[in-house]
């Protein structure tokens, strides 16, 4: 867990290196401190993963907010630019804006440059955000969270656990580069000359919409620095007297964290487990010194190449020639994991749904059956329909029909004369007269 935790947070910070997209940066950064989280967990750090959480929560909700502010301004900055193209020269313009429109990505960091100067606020709590991101140092609250997983895992190896080497080398590259690619967003977006003329307009604006974005920027900043004071350790020189209390165990963040948990239940689980560290980890100059040199490293080289240096409209990622443009077309494309993902399980997906589940399963077993069961109740139904026009129309009808008809016939045998009844009987007589007769002859003969 401590190792797929370890090395989740070096792969997603390879990404971000190379995303151009101001959001895109963070969400692998995001992943990148899951997997700092994740490793902590693993190595029984889970204090310092939930402080981590903590920390993390704030600078980076601040660094999303602050995207958004940027993104917004952006927009309003290509909007500018729009509308005086189409009131200098409408008709000559229309089309060529219209394909602008098109093509402009507010979110690329490619088309900024410049925002220090027109969105300070928003400039000042981003790099706030970023720092504590980076790990800066003493002042920002993701420096301490992010030191103490770095100290846990020390702690490990010093104890002779040969894989919490392995986690705190992993963890120690993936927080250098999370230092480096946050200067580069910084870099890219605000520093130097714009280099669109949307980034040249763009900007918040006055009244409502500049007071709604901007103060809750402010407020995340201020716990973007000190929330990470709750966890500083009792041991850590000058810090730790300045804000830890004098107790036995740790700091503020893990007496709330262990106070908070029934103590016989949580906790004593937690503390029965040899790896688990309940306590905040002793001070150790290696941890220390590895955050500190991380952090200020990555931040000096992405300083080196993103801010003596600002880049210019049309000028490519500095970043592409040191890592070639290979390697980083790979990190640009994510891996191409997106497309293995394609391959593997989004296009084997869509040929089962279609094949197996559509055309077999639906269209050849279902559809066949209800057609079927269709079928057979339609030639039910028709032959039910011909016995009824057969015996129940036709006898149940036809015998009523011919009694009518009889009657019909006999009724012109009631004309009402005399000598016409007496031929009848006359005619009845000498009928029955015959068969007598007859029917005598017959038994004399048989006699």
């Amino acid at each position: 867990m401590a190792l797929v935790g370890a090395g989740t947070a070096l792969f997603a910070a390879t990404i971000a290196l190379a995303q151009n997209d101001v959001k895109r940066v963070l969400a692998y950064s995001t992943i990148s401190q899951l997997g700092f989280m994740m490793a902590a967990l693993g190595i029984g750090a889970w204090v310092a993963a939930a402080f981590h959480l903590i920390t993390h929560a704030f600078f980076k909700a601040l660094l999303f907010m602050a995207s958004g502010s940027v993104i917004h301004g952006m927009e309003h900055g290509e909007h500018h630019v729009h509308e005086h193209a189409h009131d200098d020269d409408h008709d000559d313009h229309h089309g060529h804006d219209d394909e602008h429109e098109e093509a402009f990505d507010p979110q690329d960091m490619m088309n900024m440059g410049g925002l220090q100067q027109r969105m300070p606020v928003t400039f000042i709590t981003f790099l706030i955000g970023g720092f504590s991101l980076a790990g800066f140092p003493l002042l920002t609250a993701g420096f301490w969270s992010k030191d103490e997983i770095l100290a846990d895992a020390w702690l490990g190896v010093t104890h002779g656990y040969l894989p919490h080497a392995l986690v705190f080398i992993l963890l120690a590259l993936a927080a250098f580069l999370t230092a480096f690619y946050t200067m580069r967003q910084l870099g890219l977006t605000f520093r130097g000359e714009a280099r669109t003329e949307a980034a040249r307009h763009a900007g918040l604006g006055r009244g409502v919409v500049s007071v709604t974005m901007t103060l809750p920027l402010l407020g995340l900043a201020v716990f973007a620095i000190l929330a990470g004071y709750l966890g500083v350790p009792e041991d850590f020189p000058l810090f730790g007297a300045l804000f830890s209390p004098e107790a036995v165990g740790g700091n503020r963040f893990h007496h709330f964290v262990v106070e908070a948990l029934p103590h016989n239940s949580a906790t004593a689980f937690f503390a029965s487990v040899p790896d688990m560290q309940v306590s905040a980890p002793p001070f150790m100059l290696v941890p220390v010194a590895t955050s500190f040199i991380v952090a200020l490293g990555g931040l000096y080289l992405g300083h080196r190449m993103y801010w003596r240096r600002p880049l210019r409209a049309g000028e490519a990622d500095p970043l592409i020639k040191v890592l070639g443009a290979e390697v980083h077309e790979i990190l640009r494309n994510k891996y191409y994991l997106d497309e293995l993902y394609e391959r593997i399980f989004v296009r084997p997906s869509f040929w089962i749904a279609h094949r197996a589940v559509d055309e077999f399963l639906d269209r050849g077993i279902i559809d066949g059956i209800l057609h079927l069961i269709g079928r057979v109740f339609t030639w039910i139904g028709d032959l039910l329909k011909v016995l009824n026009a057969w015996l129940i129309d036709g006898v149940g009808d036809g015998i009523p029909e011919g009694i009518v008809a009889l009657g019909l016939r006999l009724r012109h045998l009631q004309t009402g004369r005399v000598q016409q009844y007496l031929l009848y009987i006359a005619i009845a007589a000498i009928l029955i007269g015959i068969v007598f007769a007859a029917s005598a002859g017959t038994m004399v003969t048989a006699g």
